[in-house]
């Protein structure tokens, strides 16, 4: 059995870096003494990640490069900026993405494009991009961000749920494909999270019925990477997440009864 993994020194990529979940990675990621190079759209979001505060291990390296991960010149040019900032490349973080709500009815085709490209294509183009530097790495390893809406689809979105569910599917076989050139794949199954993911939806408004306690992005971002630590294949942090999970896997007819009221009492405005 391998020994648990060290994350001092490790020379990481995150992605969708700006906020939440990949902002929280790479402060606790720098924290331990990591060298991080992170990426999202918003270049002011990333600068500020420079301030001395939030470098208290001074060991740690930070570098960022703005810019649209669904873009493919874009992608083009940050690998081998990553690969020069840090001299080589041991985990890459998935961690961008977005959300619409509504009927697949109403939704704009280009709208449910986006979101998939975001959140599925870009993370398989990224990691595809990636491999070569990965298998050179120390004790590599990938992190994909999934969600628990891809084992069990809510109504009203229905682009994000296709692309989680393809996330998972992305995990399983990555690991297949991976193990015997030592590339660890961790699938991070999130349940509700205190992010910004609300506030930039590409259509619609957070449901009534979806508001319920998120778990912090610190702490879902602590679980993550002692998953990381410990070599799991899949972590769902929160008793909610993992409730749902078990519930989807083993009372299915449960979960359509209950999706079925969630569709009869949403608002009209959705459903046409």
């Amino acid at each position: 059995m391998k020994q648990q993994r060290r994350l001092t020194n490790k020379r990481v990529l995150v992605t969708g870096g700006s906020s939440g979940i990949g902002r929280s990675l790479t402060l606790q990621l720098l924290a331990q003494g990591a060298h991080v190079v992170t990426t999202a759209r918003r270049e002011e979001r990333l600068s500020t990640l420079r301030l001395p505060g939030h470098l208290n291990n001074q060991s740690a390296c930070y570098f960022y490069k703005a810019g649209d991960i669904t873009n493919p010149d874009f992608r083009d040019k940050l690998i081998p900026y990553a690969i020069d900032q840090l001299g080589g490349l041991d985990l890459v973080i998935t961690a961008a993405g977005c959300g619409a709500i509504g009927s697949l009815e109403t939704m704009p085709a280009n709208t449910f494009r986006s979101i998939v490209n975001l959140d599925l294509l870009s993370c398989a183009e990224l990691v595809h991009a990636s491999l070569p530097h990965l298998k050179n790495g120390n004790d590599p390893a990938i992190v994909l961000i999934g969600s628990i809406l891809g084992y069990c689809p809510l109504p009203l979105h229905s682009a994000y749920c296709a692309a989680k569910a393809g996330i998972i599917s992305l995990a399983g076989s990555l690991r297949h494909e991976l193990t015997e050139q030592g590339i660890d794949v961790l699938l991070a199954t999130l349940g509700p999270t205190e992010t910004e993911f609300w506030d930039a939806l590409e259509m619609g408004e957070r449901p009534a019925w979806s508001k319920g306690k998120p778990l912090s992005s610190e702490a879902t971002c602590q679980i993550i990477l002692k998953a990381l630590e410990h070599r799991r294949h899949e972590v769902i942090p929160g008793w909610r997440a993992k409730a749902f999970v078990l519930a989807a896997r083993h009372t299915p007819w449960l979960m359509r009864f209950i999706l079925s009221r969630l569709t009869t009492s949403a608002p009209k405005t959705f459903l046409k």
